[in-house]
């Protein structure tokens, strides 16, 4: 009896440390398969087209600051001109429809190793006026149509005018055109994985829509205050 009663004495005045006690294993409820899923996809898709698009995204990220500055970034205009003489009878018809266009065309760039693409052939009575464009790139060409002379100013503004006209599109083509548009899907995608992806976040999901709300309502607020 009396080592019973030392015993509880002993079990209340020094309690068993917790490690030790056995507390009830609270199941977790098991996530959704398609939560699982669209947790896992977006993740990889989010990881991915940051890679993909890396080149991308840099690019753009310079070109805008190049653009914005362009002050900062001036080049050294290159100007040259070419003189020589086509062959008369593609041009002095009387018919302008019959002026032999793409044989001067190609003349003109073999020749002289024009670039861009033919943007303007304008006939007059005493001329063709040829223009080429490309990005930071451009060439001019006067063809007399009485004895086949021509004159050609051709002017390159250097590698940084060549990269904001191709950030903007300009004078670059239907091909560069579409890698615009797959780039601007790439981004959206990049974008709006990252929104799916902290959407299964517990821990940062609030913080992560704050942030999100509170950059919109910066940029607004640099809007409405500081564009006149």
């Amino acid at each position: 009896m009396y080592r019973l009663i030392t015993l509880k004495k002993l079990m209340v005045n020094n309690p068993a440390p917790r490690s030790l006690i056995r507390r009830p294993k609270v199941e977790k409820e098991p996530k959704a398969v398609w939560k699982k899923r669209t947790a896992s996809f977006s993740r990889w898709l989010h990881i991915y087209l940051s890679m993909v698009s890396f080149v991308i995204i840099l690019f753009f990220a310079v070109t805008g600051l190049t653009l914005n500055h362009a002050d900062w970034f001036d080049g050294k205009e290159v100007v040259k001109k070419y003189t020589g003489k086509v062959q008369l009878k593609w041009v002095k018809v009387k018919d302008t429809a019959a002026i032999a266009k793409l044989e001067i065309v190609q003349y003109l760039k073999h020749t002289h190793h024009i670039k861009g693409e033919i943007g303007d052939f304008i006939i007059d009575d005493n001329q063709c006026t040829l223009s080429f464009k490309g990005p930071g790139y451009s060439a001019d060409a006067f063809v007399n149509r009485d004895n086949g002379e021509y004159r050609i100013t051709e002017t390159s503004l250097g590698i940084v005018a060549i990269m904001n006209d191709l950030h903007k599109g300009r004078d670059s083509g239907k091909k560069w055109a579409w890698l615009i548009d797959v780039s601007a899907v790439f981004l959206t995608l990049l974008s709006l994985s990252g929104i799916v992806m902290i959407c299964f976040m517990k821990k940062k999901r609030l913080n992560g829509f704050m942030l999100v709300i509170g950059g919109a309502i910066i940029c607004y607020l640099i809007y409405y205050f500081l564009v006149p």
